[in-house]
């Protein structure tokens, strides 16, 4: 997953770690007994185990692949053993792996192969053709984002039927999904997505068709994509797109759940993580780190026979790098009874990272301008109030969709969670405050092969699993609640919030 984050002022993110936001309705609950037996040897004991799970199967736990059931198979036992009701929730969904880097080379007039990106679900193919504009791309960008081009199918001249031919369209208005089966429906053979080119929207980038396409999709940065419209407005173009991918419409994976035997089966506190890595590594900060966490929250919790008051639900999501859909098809599969049972969701993913910050997840939006339901102001109000009375400052982070907490609220559920950072570069403000190298990546190995059980730095983890098991432990124990009347009830389904991203993948 690749979950961005907002680099805000050092005044600003102090204020923030010191001052709570509002005071929460949740009560005061002593978790220290929790907090001092969730240890970061015993979370590191889970790691080591998914680390050997990789290492026996090609060096991956991704859904789909027999490393993601041998994790699912370990969480599964460690639970029933604690005295949870495990079941697991099996479901299908479109598997996706590029098998070799996509190609992009001029053929005439002949030129420099360009920088490019395979777009996710692309398919496979090796496309020679001219090169031909969407109708209503924007060139010169206007000032804010406006382009719609690609999103209807009267964008596009129908396609040559008697020689390939190749779609270049500019970013904006719609899912590249969208603009991709539209350039197949006039006859393309493959399709180049080129970003918008407002401040922010101009580097290369990588998006996601969401499931699979039918023709080859590619990327170009605006410099490029703009400069290649104008070469084709001048006169013909002809290029060469080579992607290579494995795509499954049908792969097979599964959301691990488990309910603790006590607690109010009407008031349910969702506790989730990914289980899955990406194809490219074990995954053992994203998102080992978070799920090894929350196993032993739940086994300490087991031991210390602590009976909540509020039914807990620890849930392992299935493909969350293939665009949250673990979390996705539960909430998607709940009931209205049960999802009016659930009242909170609490997320953690990536909670290890050797660059670290301390994040926080925005729930009223003062310091990203996108607030989750009401409650989870006071998730984050919860968070912060620890951290500051531990002495340690945090920073906000967005709720963008980069994570499973995106289809809780979307179904209108408070949820808040931490993070450590992944992919984004700490900045200098951050290292003065966090320590660290400024510049660097909070996770230099997001998403590759060295994701492994020596990325980790112990320090944070002792830190945000110790914020995470109090967090946990207050709203499994709280006897009042988010609303005004004191109840933990969540709202009714809400409508659902168009975010940019569906965890690591951008969808337009």
């Amino acid at each position: 997953m690749r979950k961005r984050t907002l680099a805000v002022p050092l005044a600003a993110a102090l204020v923030v770690s010191l001052i709570p936001q509002q005071a929460s309705a949740v009560d005061e609950i002593s978790t220290k007994k929790l907090r001092d037996a969730v240890t970061v040897a015993g979370i590191l004991g889970h790691e080591r185990v998914l680390q050997r799970i990789a290492n026996q199967n090609g060096g991956t736990r991704a859904s789909g692949t027999p490393g993601f059931a041998a994790s699912a198979a370990y969480v599964s036992s460690v639970l029933k053993k604690a005295g949870y009701k495990v079941t697991e929730q099996k479901f299908t969904f479109p598997f996706y792996r590029e098998l070799a880097p996509a190609q992009l080379t001029r053929v005439s007039p002949a030129g420099p192969a360009y920088t490019t990106v395979t777009y996710d679900y692309s398919a496979t193919g090796d496309v020679t053709g001219q090169v031909v504009a969407a109708l209503d791309n924007v060139l010169p960008p206007a000032p804010a984002p406006s382009s719609t081009a690609g999103c209807q199918p009267e964008d596009f001249t129908p396609a040559s039927a008697t020689a390939p031919q190749i779609a270049l369209i500019q970013r904006g208005g719609c899912d590249f999904a969208v603009k991709a089966a539209n350039a197949a429906a006039a006859g393309y053979d493959a399709a180049i997505i080129f970003n918008e080119g407002q401040p922010g929207r101009t580097e290369l980038f990588q998006g996601t068709l969401g499931g699979p396409g039918a023709i080859p999709v590619v990327g170009l940065s605006f410099e490029d994509g703009s400069a290649l419209a104008a070469q084709v407005a001048a006169g013909a173009v002809t290029l060469r797109v080579r992607t290579s991918t494995e795509v499954n419409a049908n792969a097979t994976t599964s959301n691990i759940i488990a309910d603790s035997p006590g607690g109010n089966p009407d008031k349910v506190l969702v506790v989730g993580s990914h289980l899955d890595s990406v194809v490219a590594g074990p995954g053992i900060n994203d998102n080992g780190s978070g799920s090894a966490q929350n196993l032993e929250i739940a086994v300490q919790m087991a031991k210390l026979k602590i009976k909540p008051r509020q039914k807990v639900r620890f849930a392992f999501w299935g493909a969350e790098e293939s665009g949250l859909l673990g979390s996705e098809h539960y909430v998607a599969n709940l009931s209205d009874t049960e999802l009016t049972q659930i009242f909170a969701n609490l997320n953690f993913d990536m909670v290890a990272s050797p660059n670290y910050v301390r994040f926080v997840y925005d729930g009223d939006g003062s310091a990203t301008g996108a607030s989750g339901p009401y409650g989870s102001d006071q998730i984050e109000a919860l968070f912060t109030k620890y951290f500051t009375g531990q002495g340690l400052a945090t920073d906000p982070t967005a709720f963008d969709g980069r994570s499973d907490y995106g289809p809780f609220i979307d179904a209108g559920i408070p949820a808040g969670g931490l993070f450590s950072g992944a992919e984004g570069e700490k900045t200098a403000e951050q290292a003065t405050v966090y320590g660290g190298v400024a510049g660097a990546p909070y996770d230099s190995c997001y998403h590759q092969a060295c994701d492994n059980i020596n990325n980790l730095d112990p320090t944070v983890l002792s830190q945000l699993s110790d914020g995470a098991a109090h967090a946990v432990l207050t709203l499994a124990l709280t006897k009042t609640g988010f609303y005004p009347d004191g109840s933990l009830r969540a709202a009714a389904r809400a409508a659902a919030q168009k975010l940019p991203y569906k965890g690591d993948h951008l969808v337009g």
